[in-house]
């Protein structure tokens, strides 16, 4: 029997194994002399300082720890921009919803209709509910189980995988809806402009990409059934309740826009007169188009005889029609709706009230005196 000693540190363990006769040469000759195995001395070395002993483990966890930080900033940062797109899905559609609700119309963008149009029309209403509703609705559930997600606190004990599922759910219907509005806007109501439509199907898009890219591959292929199907009946929904509507009118599509001189019904007063005047002998500018109501109320502000003292751009002065460019001067001058004021170099958009005009223009307080005097 052969003896085999294990030393480690201060501490000699021994123990007893059988040796087997060697059958590589090179140890027959270290092991035996004239027949007598001596025993054989193992010594493991190791020290006994607990930093150098420790050394690995914390090593493992600490790397442990940081690919778990790692992916949980990841995940915030995702939820994040789902909170943030969708923030600026309920401004957007919470905007729409006002001027659906009061009847208002949207600031005129270039080419010819306004989000009026779209907002007008039967297009606009699901199964009566108005539609920039059902939008604001939709973005506020995104924002709100997006946050949710990030603080990893879910309501009535539902687990983040679910919670991510029912989120992918709700950014395919709204991408679903939006390609079906992009398509109803290209056909039944071509010629007519959203922007505000526009940057929310942009916004939905967004957010159902960022879905895909939360939910891992082999998750989506457990559900993508369920998604067709969600898709199918949110297009089909939308069918049903639009089969009844018709197509607005264009007023830039097909049709052609003679030019044509708005009437200005109102009387000025002597100071909408006075401050017309001031604001032509500073240089300041106008900027509008012939079918705009915007600009239309804007002279209405002044009255007739000081609308017709206004430097006053017109930037389609030869009609509308549909790929008709704006006129050069109104391109260089970077405008993008109507009216535009240029005053002193500030641009200000939108209908404009005469007292602001005024504080921009620096029409003094003596000139408002003296025309109040006229009056």
């Amino acid at each position: 029997m052969a003896r085999f000693v294990s030393v480690s540190s201060c501490q000699f363990h021994f123990g007893f194994r059988e040796v087997s006769p060697p059958s590589v040469t090179f140890y027959r000759r270290r092991f035996e002399v004239s027949d007598r195995r001596f025993p054989s001395i193992s010594i493991k070395c190791s020290s006994s300082d607990p930093e150098n002993g420790e050394d690995s483990a914390p090593s493992l966890s600490s790397s442990s720890s940081s690919s778990t930080s790692e992916v949980s900033t990841s995940d915030s940062s995702t939820y994040n921009w789902y909170t943030g797109i969708g923030g600026i899905g309920m401004l957007d559609t919470a905007y729409l919803t006002y001027l659906k609700v009061t009847g208002s119309d949207a600031f005129c963008p270039i080419g010819g209709g306004t989000c009026g149009d779209v907002l007008n029309s039967d297009y606009a209403v699901v199964f009566g509910v108005p539609l920039p509703v059902i939008g604001f609705v939709m973005y506020g559930l995104v924002t709100a189980l997006s946050a949710e997600l990030g603080e990893g606190n879910l309501p009535f004990g539902i687990s983040k995988t679910n919670g991510r599922f029912a989120l992918f759910g709700i950014t395919t219907a709204m991408a679903s809806a939006s390609a079906y509005f992009l398509y109803i806007l290209s056909t039944k109501l071509s010629g007519s402009s959203c922007l505000y439509c526009l940057v929310s199907a942009f916004l939905s898009f967004s957010l159902f990409f960022l879905s895909v890219k939360d939910v891992k591959l082999q998750e989506i292929q457990q559900v993508v059934g369920l998604q067709i199907c969600l898709a199918i009946i949110v297009v089909a929904s939308l069918t049903a309740s639009y089969s009844t509507a018709q197509p607005i009118p264009s007023r830039s599509g097909d049709i052609e826009l003679p030019y044509f001189r708005t009437e200005i019904s109102s009387t000025s007063s002597p100071y909408a007169i006075a401050l017309a005047k001031h604001l032509n002998s500073i240089g300041a500018k106008m900027y509008g188009a012939f079918w705009c109501s915007h600009c239309l109320e804007q002279k209405e502000m002044f009255g007739r005889e000081a609308a017709k003292q206004l430097n006053y751009v017109e930037c389609f002065p030869d009609g509308y029609k549909k790929g008709t460019k704006i006129l050069k001067a109104c391109a260089d001058a970077g405008i993008e709706g109507f009216p535009t004021w240029i005053i002193n170099d500030q641009v200000l958009s939108g209908e404009i009230e005469l007292a602001e005009l005024a504080e921009m223009s620096g029409f003094s307080l003596d000139q408002a005196n003296a025309a109040n005097q006229l009056q």
